[in-house]
């Protein structure tokens, strides 16, 4: 059953009859829709966990501190606004006095526009309760953000007159409506309640006012809009003993003095606030691209990207730099990694994360641990090009990882390194998103002004990021969020990123990151067009779809040139790519990348196993031009002396057949550190062992050959290391998901089924039964009981304890009675079911069918 159709059943069991004011926040979801409750539960899906047994038990979850900071989290500002008038406001509040507080003494149409939308708002996350002339906030949301001594509240208002006096000697507060020129009263509260009358009526209070000196206006003004406290000295300066008397300064300590909150909304025109701000700031548009610009320069970022994640990946083929013991990658890996990508560390940083988040990296848990690819790293190049990139941000979109914490401090000062642990942020995936979709709100083409949009963000979530007091921490109340919150770093990070990803092409959104996003590609998308529609994989596969035409078409030819170099006309076959990437060195990239060949990378193609007309062979298979002499020189010289030089294990050995150049090593000082000394005429012997003295030879200028205890040549290309499989890292979630429609109505329905059980009026016994105490009756009345009540078709109430012991009273229409069981529809769960009379402890008649 659907939440619309359970609407048709909302009103069935109502505790309170319809049209009734509520007294309670119980009550008033009590006289909700199924629509309603399930409204409350998307927006907060805190209660929902676990699903509260009934509307009492709701209202109670739904007014606890946790909940309710979070709550207030996710208000816009102005909805944030309205709460906190209602907050300074009297308990309850017409909504006139209310719309006073926003709009002042001058009104405000747009504020008188936007009200109402602010208040259905605040009653449909129940944080506001009660009719337009009753306006309840919920007693924790008030203690929150009403002004304290400790925390003024966000208006910048005192605490009341009322408040402020209420440790204060009845003659000092008869000493002040004197002065104020008001009639002596009897007692305290009709002397407080003539000053606040007094504070409150405008022209009275214009008129006491213009008695004031204007040093003491002056005063006042510094304390109008908050904070309202401020420090006087033993023997206060005459201006401010003028306002202390006659009550518009009141103390709250020996050396402190606050401003009531009447006389600061009299100076202020009514307002609780100096800016309201009803209408959430535009976006502006920086500049203006044609979006075919846009989308090619987005697609060639998003080249760059997919080779440099290739770049970095096989520089740590062979095994990555080792894991600190407390986790991640030290400073110095950072800075190497940094020095490969000829990046900066913050983007190196950036690039270790994204390959960690898509799977592609991770540590490979052994002893000696170290960081290195992961089998799905070679299963996405196999991927094309469009696919891999989608493979990368659909990740990144999720991902609560923040590099751009990196370098920085957590809690205890300890540095946060890349790939180490705490650099997740919940709010990372709702800020992507949203800072991604507000890009989508403007023209195809455009790109934002970033300080608006960073503008706009802090007015849909002004306290996200800022400190919300929690119960201990010495906070007691919310903040407004700042220009370096880290709700405003995140956005700042994600627009970088976005454009290092190729989703942005110069500050604007591409057509394939549209796409990504589920957003509309010809039109500029609202804020509900977030996240609707098709699935994850169809939106990543269409991403794909549109960026695969405009990325590069992978080449399988160079241009060799005379100066030993061979330039890429653009990206290059897999493989050709791999091949040439033994044979020389990268010299340049970009548009068009330059490969250097050098004895050493000549030298390297040998050693991997190829021969000389292996290497002349490839190049003339392969290059657009003739084969430069210069470089078949090259590859015949280093041919030729590579070998000549053998290197085995004894513990090492170089033998040569022409002992001249043995003689040319021993007589080369720096052969000393290898320790060599001549055995025969054609071997030396080495203290060294294979490989060092393989690095010392080449290092001399020589091209020895490793062989095997057989003599032959060995092949020194490595093989590729990779960690065992491993799964991408999972996002820390912010909170509960966010509920299905499903589970909504399921919840709904369960409610509704708990509190119909819970609020049945109960017949009253012969004995009365002790409050919270199950109904006890004998075994004969709870037969005959439940007998009547299935002939009736009536219901009834029960006390019954299960297998394990607990139990508890539940309201059932009993359908049949045999065999020792009684099986009927059990109101409180919401389904039929079947109880064994021995369990039942009691029956008791309801006083009328409420169900």
């Amino acid at each position: 059953m659907g939440i619309g159709e359970l609407d048709r059943e909302a009103h069935v069991a109502e505790g309170t009859g319809v049209g009734a004011a509520p007294r309670t926040l119980a009550e008033a979801l009590r006289a909700r829709g199924n629509e309603g409750l399930a409204a409350l539960l998307r927006a907060r899906p805190d209660l929902l966990n676990p699903v509260p047994n009934d509307l009492t038990q709701l209202a109670t979850r739904a007014g606890t501190r946790g909940s309710v900071v979070r709550a207030l989290e996710r208000l816009d500002r102005f909805a944030l606004q309205t709460a906190e008038a209602l907050a300074v406001a009297p308990d309850p509040a017409p909504y006139p006095v209310l719309l006073a507080l926003l709009t002042g003494d001058e009104g405000d149409a747009t504020i008188g526009a936007a009200l109402p939308g602010a208040v259905a708002l605040l009653r449909e996350q129940a944080l506001v309760w009660g009719e337009d002339d009753r306006l309840r906030l919920v007693r924790t949301a008030r203690e929150l953000l009403s002004p304290s001594p400790q925390h003024p509240s966000p208006t910048g208002l005192g605490p009341t007159v009322a408040e402020a006096t209420s440790g204060m000697s009845p003659g000092r507060v008869q000493e002040i409506i004197a002065a104020a020129g008001l009639a002596a009263t009897h007692d305290p509260v009709s002397a407080v309640a003539a000053l606040t009358g007094l504070f409150t009526d405008r022209a009275r209070m214009g008129a006491l006012l213009d008695e004031a000196p204007p040093e003491a206006l002056a005063v006042l003004d510094r304390l109008v809009w908050g904070p309202p406290y401020g420090e006087v000295t033993a023997n206060p300066a005459p201006p401010v003993r003028w306002l202390r008397d006659r009550g518009l300064l009141l103390p709250v300590s020996a050396r402190t003095m606050v401003l009531p909150r009447e006389v600061a909304l009299h100076l202020r025109g009514g307002r609780a606030h100096r800016t309201p701000e009803p209408v959430a700031p535009e976006v502006g548009v920086l500049r203006d691209h044609r979006p075919q610009v846009v989308d090619s320069a987005a697609a060639g970022q998003a080249y760059t990207a997919l080779a440099t994640v290739e770049e970095l990946l096989k520089s740590w083929d062979e095994g990555g730099p080792q894991v600190l013991r407390a986790g991640g990658l030290s400073v110095r890996d950072l800075r190497r990694t940094a020095a490969v990508l000829d990046v900066t560390e913050q983007v190196a940083a950036f690039w270790l994360e994204l390959c960690h988040g898509a799977g592609l990296l991770a540590s490979d848990g052994e002893a000696d641990e170290r960081y290195a690819p992961t089998p799905a790293y070679d299963d996405w190049l196999d991927l094309p090009p469009a696919e891999r990139w989608a493979r990368l941000v659909t990740p990144w979109l999720a991902s609560t990882r923040t590099p751009g914490l990196v370098g920085g401090q957590d809690a205890k000062g300890r540095a946060l390194s890349a790939l180490g642990p705490d650099l997740d942020r919940a709010a990372a995936p709702e800020v992507r998103h949203r800072v991604l979709g507000l890009l989508a709100t403007l023209p195809p083409g455009a790109a934002a002004d970033p300080e608006t949009l960073f503008a706009r963000l802090r007015w849909e979530r002004p306290l996200r990021g800022s400190a919300v007091g929690t119960a201990g921490s010495g906070d007691d109340g919310p903040g407004p969020a700042r220009p370096d919150d880290l709700r405003s770093r995140l956005a700042r990070w994600t627009l970088a990123e976005a454009e290092l990803l190729g989703l942005t092409g110069r500050g604007a959104l591409s057509a394939p990151a549209r796409a990504l996003l589920n957003l509309p590609l010809a039109e500029a998308a609202s804020p509900a067009d977030e996240g609707g529609g098709v699935e994850e994989s169809v939106a990543a596969e269409r991403a794909a779809t549109l960026l695969a035409p405009l990325l590069p078409e992978a080449v399988d030819h160079v241009l060799l040139q005379a100066d030993l170099t061979a330039v890429a006309p653009g990206p290059l076959r897999r493989p050709l790519a791999d091949a040439l990437a033994v044979l020389a060195d990268v010299e340049s990239k970009g548009g068009a990348t330059v490969y250097r060949f050098t004895p050493g990378s000549v030298r390297r193609a040998l050693d991997s196993g190829l021969t000389a007309s292996d290497v002349h062979a490839f190049l003339a298979a392969h290059s657009r031009t003739p084969v430069p002499q210069p470089l078949a020189y090259l590859v015949d010289d280093v041919a030729r002396r590579h070998g000549h030089l053998r290197v085995g294990a004894a513990s090492a050995y170089v033998r040569c057949d022409d002992d001249t150049v043995l003689g040319e090593i021993l007589a080369d000082r720096r052969s000393a550190a290898l320790g060599l000394r001549r055995l025969a005429p054609t071997v030396l012997a080495a203290q060294a062992d294979p490989a060092s003295l393989l690095d010392g030879l080449r290092a001399m200028g020589y091209a020895p050959a490793a062989e095997s205890a057989e003599g032959d040549v060995l092949v020194t290309r490595a093989d590729a290391y990779r960690t065992p499989a491993r799964t991408a890292p999972v996002p820390v979630p912010d909170g509960p998901p966010a509920p299905d429609a499903t589970l909504l109505g399921a919840a709904v329905k369960a409610i509704r089924a708990g509190d119909r059980a819970a609020t049945a009026v109960r017949r009253e016994p012969a004995a009365p039964t002790p409050a919270g105490s199950l109904p006890r009756t004998s075994s004969a009345e709870t037969l005959a009981t439940v007998q009547a009540a299935a002939m009736t078709g009536s219901a009834v109430w029960i006390g019954y304890v299960n297998a394990d012991g607990a139990a508890s009273q539940r309201v059932i229409a009993p359908v049949r009675v045999e065999g020792g069981f009684v099986t009927g529809y059990d109101h409180t769960a919401d389904e039929m079911r079947t109880y064994p009379l021995h369990r039942i402890t009691g029956v008791a008649e309801l006083a009328d069918d409420q169900v």
